[in-house]
């Protein structure tokens, strides 16, 4: 018994370990088995084994490539599209800091508040200027001393100034100021409101203005508004001069007499600075030039006196229908003489020219002397709406 359970073990052990031993040795014996079915070397079969591992690497680089270049165009194009525009926009409305800086100071001037009245019964714009606010600072301390002139293209003569405030950016004026305009005026004047900054010693520096249309708002009612400074027009308003000259008019005997005296501060007209003015006096009917007389010629002035006086037979029935128009010309012997400047009293007049006509047609008989700017040519002219150069013959009476 003792003996077969040995034998039995003896040959029981065998089986129950040739499994494993079969496992462990079959891989080793397939895998060279294959490998010896290989007419290479060992060394031949590694070099192709590295090859192929290259491949494929190459082959997954390639398709990675491949995949990610189909997406990445688009990112691009989004990307170059956005620089293209958005350098363009830079361009456009978003400059460099420098020249923002530089456009913001150019443009930045401050603001006004200020109110307009019109009494349609009185005639009168009243215009209040309340304050201003973050004004450009024109000393060297980072301040002004600002005040404000205001006055109508209609009749630039007549100019208010306010008080000086001293060392501020935000000056409360509250200060009104009243203009006699005739409603048939109004459309045709425009407001202008000026802020300057006050020197002692230099010329004023004008800070911006406010150029108000007044055909452009409504004035059946009271307006309160802020407005934008902006820069003052670099095309000064040039001086012609002024003349003083008299009217008179006596309705019962239909004669108009005007008497020209003095002119003063004349445009230079000649090389040396100087001028040879004399004056003209034209009596324009219906919008047709009618008569004309001209005084002397003086010499070398700018401030001539005259003294001359002209009578014009008007009859009472046509004095609404006529201008008398003043112009002053600078003699020249060798050329055509020009005309230094000019403007026109009557019933289509405005401003002081027509204040003048109305105080002699109420003051009948009694000669009325003021003295009155000159214009350019060029804009009276265009006032008058001359019809044609006919001369016509004194209307029947």
């Amino acid at each position: 018994m003792a003996v077969a359970a040995r034998k039995g073990r003896a040959t029981a052990s065998p089986l129950a370990n040739s499994p494993v031993a079969i496992a462990t040795t079959s891989q080793p014996g397939f895998l060279g088995g294959w490998l010896s079915r290989i007419p290479l070397p060992k060394w031949a079969l590694i070099a192709v084994a590295v090859a192929v591992a290259v491949l494929l690497l190459l082959f997954l680089i390639c398709i990675i490539r491949c995949c990610c270049g189909k997406k990445k165009p688009k990112k691009k194009e989004r990307v170059s599209l956005h620089a293209v525009s958005g350098s363009r926009m830079a361009c456009l409305v978003q400059p460099e800091m420098e020249d923002l800086e530089w456009g913001t100071e150019q443009t930045r001037r401050g603001k006004l508040q200020y109110s307009l009245e019109y009494n349609f019964r009185m005639q009168q714009l009243k215009v209040g200027v309340k304050q201003a606010a973050e004004l450009k600072a024109m000393d060297s301390g980072g301040t002004s001393d600002p005040y404000m002139i205001v006055y109508l293209t209609s009749d630039m003569k007549k100019k208010y100034e306010t008080k000086v405030y001293r060392k501020t950016l935000n000056p409360v004026f509250n200060e009104s100021f009243t203009f006699q305009v005739p409603q048939a005026e109004v459309p045709e004047s425009t407001l202008v409101m000026q802020i300057y900054d006050f020197n002692r010693f230099t010329k004023h520096d004008i800070i911006g203005e406010v150029r108000l249309p007044l055909a452009s708002v409504s004035l059946q009612h009271v307006i309160e508004q802020w407005s934008d400074l902006v820069a003052a027009s670099k095309v000064e308003e040039e001086q012609l001069g002024e003349i003083c000259f008299s009217l008179r008019y006596v309705p019962s005997t239909g004669k108009l007499t005007v008497l020209i005296l003095e002119a003063k501060k004349l445009k230079r007209m000649d090389s040396h600075g100087l001028s040879d003015p004399f004056v003209k006096v034209h009596l324009i009917l219906n919008r047709k030039k009618w008569k004309r007389k001209k005084t002397s010629v003086k010499k070398n002035t700018l401030s001539p006196y005259f003294n001359e006086v002209f009578v014009f037979e008007v009859p009472f029935n046509q004095i609404q229908n006529v201008d008398v128009v003043i112009s002053i010309w600078d003699h020249d012997k060798v050329t055509k003489n020009e005309p230094i400047g000019k403007l026109f009293l009557g019933c289509r007049a405005t401003g002081n020219q027509l204040r003048h006509w109305s105080d002699m047609l109420s003051n009948p008989r009694r000669p009325l002397a003021q003295w009155h700017s000159l214009q350019p040519p060029d804009v009276v002219d265009k006032a008058l709406g001359l019809k044609s150069h006919l001369k016509l013959s004194l209307p029947p009476r």
